[in-house]
């Protein structure tokens, strides 16, 4: 926890560009971004702090509990390695039975509906999970474990396996994505604007990709992007909806 305190306050500038695992997985066009035109991003939410220092919180309570158990596994450290000529380096948090696993804290939603499995994760992995234990692995040299999950709502807790990775697979998205980015490629959106529809029926406006909702830079990106009362919604409290372009 000391560790951890030191590094949310060390007051080092959070938006610095730096090619690093914990970023690489994620969409290139946000990645584009960050390099290119920073100052364009979402001021940070006010909750983002605690957010940051709750994760770590959930990670030291959870190696506590496995110490506690009497599982045997080697803690977090430093990891280098070289991926597309470009030196890439960064922290993974824990090793056991030979294998990099990475411990995550979600949210109820996320616990039940994403971290099911890991096709399922890989499906919608717009934090770029898959790629940063791919990195690890890679760094470290052994394979990659999975993700061992907590509930931030009520604690409990899960081990996804990643064993099904094509490690290999997911490396080569990451050079493409530095090579993408080093090169100074033109930008290039990742998504494209969804159809609305309600009860099956398009209503003929489109929506922002849910891909790109927490992203910081979808105001500058989506340039028409209006959050309004749904259009097509019948409910009493109309839910607020992220639209790119109105038919009427």
């Amino acid at each position: 926890m000391k560790a951890s305190l030191r590094r949310q306050f060390s007051g080092k500038p959070r938006d610095a560009f730096k090619l690093r695992p914990s970023s690489l997985g994620r969409p290139k066009c946000q990645l584009w971004f960050e390099k290119n035109k920073p100052e364009t991003a979402e001021a940070m939410p006010s909750n983002f702090m605690i957010n940051m220092i709750l994760g770590d919180i959930v990670e030291a309570v959870f190696k506590g509990i496995l110490r506690a158990s009497g599982v045997e596994f080697n803690d977090s450290g430093r990891v280098k390695t070289t991926i597309a000529e470009q030196e890439i380096s960064g922290e993974y948090d824990l090793t056991l039975n030979n294998k990099v696993d990475d411990i995550k804290s979600a949210s109820a939603w996320s616990y039940t509906n994403k971290f099911t499995d890991y096709n399922k994760l890989n499906e919608n992995d717009s934090f770029g999970y898959v790629a940063q234990l791919a990195i690890y692995a890679k760094g470290l040299g052994i394979d990659v474990g999975g993700w061992w999950v907590v509930n931030k709502a009520n604690g409990d807790f899960k081990y996804v396996s990643a064993e099904s990775m094509d490690t290999d697979k997911e490396i080569e998205k990451v050079e493409d994505t530095i090579n993408y980015l080093v090169n100074d490629e033109p930008f290039q959106r990742c998504f494209e604007a969804v159809p609305e529809t309600y009860r099956g029926v398009p209503s003929g406006n489109t929506v922002l990709p849910k891909e790109c909702h927490f992203c910081r830079y979808k105001n500058s990106c989506w340039e028409s992007l209006k959050e309004l009362p749904s259009k097509v919604s019948k409910a009493k409290e109309l839910p607020v909806v992220e639209y790119i372009t109105l038919s009427t």
